[in-house]
């Protein structure tokens, strides 16, 4: 029991980073702290000797961090503060390496000025430039190397040798590709060709795109007054589109109507279709002037038997003064 008591004090303290005894406080500046914590280690020389205990705000752009470390351990003027990864997921620590001048221990409270201090690696440039390293590497192999590389250029030594090693077996990996890199390579000549036969339209096209972009933006303020027509216009037809539905609701009904109608009297239709062009050429003519008498219609009458069985007599009478009759006239020839 005092055993597992014991241990699990050790293991509380090491995760909690909680120290005893007598601490002193001291600052540093720096320009850039993202991901440092409170709560974060202090290291000198890689052991751990004290905490972050608070960060804040510095003269707007700048970062003021508050530490403390074991009493006994005297600091110099002349200490350099360095942001360094702890690990590949992120954590920060702060290590402090003694630099040129004075070696004097600060006073407790003393702040190291952003001169004495320097920021951690900006691990994004430098994932970027090892891409094509990564991208031949399984995921353990990329965070193996990914952390040995973050140690070797932090200065921490020891890991050289390793990253050398692993560069190796990239090297052996694109060796092995040697035959898929030289097809890439093979098919990227062709693609730069093609650019190069097609330059003279590819040059008129980035003209053309060019006064495109020109032109769009001398009309710029056409084509924003153009955008509240387009709203005008697309309430105008809403609100036609909402007039018309109910007849046109109605028109289709008809038109089914129609449609029945139409081929129940399919024959009859047929026919009427048949005799329509003889019977058009016949009225044409009529309505044209020729070599034969034209005629002026004064009036017609007849009967018309409807399909219904009803029987219709309609009858036509052109009151103009030509159609009117002069009794002294004699009607020989007939009524015009």
């Amino acid at each position: 029991m005092i055993v597992t008591t014991i241990l699990t004090f050790t293991l509380a303290t090491t995760i909690g980073n909680i120290g005893f005894g007598n601490r002193t406080s001291y600052k540093a500046v720096f320009g850039d702290v993202t991901g440092l914590l409170p709560g974060n280690e202090v290291r000198i020389a890689g052991v751990r000797v004290g905490q972050v205990d608070s960060i804040s705000v510095h003269d707007t752009t700048l970062a003021l961090v508050e530490f403390s470390i074991d009493g006994d351990r005297p600091v110099p003027e002349s200490t350099i503060a360095r942001l360094r990864y702890r690990n590949i997921v992120g954590e920060r620590y702060i290590g402090l390496t003694e630099g040129t001048g004075s070696a004097e221990p600060m006073k407790p409270g003393s702040t190291l000025p952003l001169a004495q201090t320097r920021n951690a690696l900006d691990l994004t440039v430098l994932f970027n430039g090892f891409r094509p390293l990564f991208q031949a590497l399984d995921p353990q192999s990329i965070n193996q190397a990914s952390f040995e590389l973050i140690q070797t250029l932090q200065g921490e030594g020891g890991t050289l040798e390793s990253l050398m090693a692993r560069t190796a077996s990239l090297t052996n990996t694109l060796a092995d590709r040697d035959k898929v890199i030289g097809r890439v390579l093979v098919n990227l000549e062709k693609v730069l060709a093609t650019v190069d036969d097609r330059s003279s339209e590819l040059g008129d096209l980035v003209v053309q795109l060019r006064a495109l972009s020109t032109g769009f933006a001398q009309d710029r303020v056409a084509i924003g007054a153009s955008f509240d027509g387009i709203n005008d216009l697309t309430s105008a037809t809403a609100g036609l589109l909402s007039d018309v539905r109910a007849p046109l609701r109605t028109d289709i009904t008809q038109l089914k109507g129609l449609a029945t109608t139409l081929a129940d009297n399919k024959q009859i239709v047929d026919g009427v279709l048949t005799r329509l062009p003889g019977k058009l050429d016949t009225i044409i003519g009529t309505a044209t002037y020729g070599s034969w008498f034209n005629f002026y219609l004064c009036g017609f009458d007849g009967t018309v038997v409807l399909p219904t069985g009803a029987v219709m007599s309609p009858k036509f009478v052109n009151d103009a003064a030509r159609c009117k009759r002069d009794p002294a006239t004699p009607t020989t020839g007939g009524q015009r």
